[in-house]
């Protein structure tokens, strides 16, 4: 027997799926945006485009190296080489503080540094860096925290109707995505300890404040064109699977074993 979904079951089963969705909030996209809202002159935002995509360029080339060569030859050039790449990196922010897209690239080299778990008391195994100091990872982690607050901050339109660049929002999805990443990982081994991580917010939170984080995060790099995101959205957080469960059952019990396939 098929089920017969009233409209009301059909928008629940959608807010399980996606518990962020709302039809009235989508991104308006507009592409006659400057593609950085911060860098409004072509002229400048080409040129300070260029010197991050040479930056880019020169990580994507060790990670060739990494994937061509073994690694226990190659893992400390790759290393010295991130950090030489996110010196640079540090360098164009200090001349263009307002440029997110940088912000966004320093912190993925500090995740591929250090790993996701950059704000745990363990080791990350596909981090390059595996025996960091406490110090050394708990700076890494506020740097990279910072950052993509930062360009969070500065993509987000200011009102809900805002209008975005294509550019800036797959930006913005990415610096979303990046943070989720940490807070999901951190949620995963929170029993191990937490560094320091000073005066930030975080360093107060429980287990499933970072579950619940991630889940935000990672509904927000949906919303801005991350698929993946999306769907990790639902997965990742503690209160939308434990209502998809109750509902579910419910309605197994209402449809009978006709729901197992809805």
């Amino acid at each position: 027997m098929e089920a017969l979904l009233s409209r009301r079951d059909e928008h629940v089963l959608d807010k399980i799926r996606d518990p962020e969705s709302n039809p009235m909030t989508a991104v308006l996209v507009d592409a006659s945006l400057p593609k950085d809202p911060a860098i409004t002159d072509m002229a400048v935002y080409e040129r300070v485009s260029k010197r991050e995509k040479e930056i880019i360029l020169s990580m994507q080339q060790l990670e060739m190296q990494l994937a061509g060569v073994k690694a226990a030859k190659t893992t400390p050039d790759a290393v010295q080489g991130y950090k030489t790449c996110i010196s640079r990196l540090g360098d164009l922010i200090s001349d263009f503080p307002q440029y997110a897209s940088a912000r966004n690239n320093r912190a993925q080299a500090l995740r591929r540094l250090y790993g996701n778990a950059i704000l745990v008391e363990t080791a990350d195994p596909q981090a390059l860096v595996r025996d960091a100091s406490a110090a050394e990872k708990s700076e890494a982690a506020m740097t990279a925290m910072a950052d993509l607050d930062k360009a969070i901050s500065l993509l987000t339109p200011r009102s809900l109707f805002g209008s975005i660049s294509p550019v800036a929002g797959k930006t913005l999805s990415l610096a979303h995505t990046q943070r989720a990443a940490l807070y999901h990982m951190t949620a995963k081994c929170f029993a191990a300890g937490r560094l320091d991580l000073g005066d930030r917010q975080e360093r107060g939170w429980d287990k499933i404040d970072f579950e619940a984080a991630a889940s935000r995060d990672f509904a927000l790099g949906g919303r801005y064109g991350n698929e993946i995101a999306k769907g990790l959205a639902v997965a990742t957080n503690p209160t939308a699977k434990l209502c998809g469960q109750i509902v579910r059952e419910a309605m197994k019990k209402e449809y009978g074993p006709a729901f197992e396939g809805v």
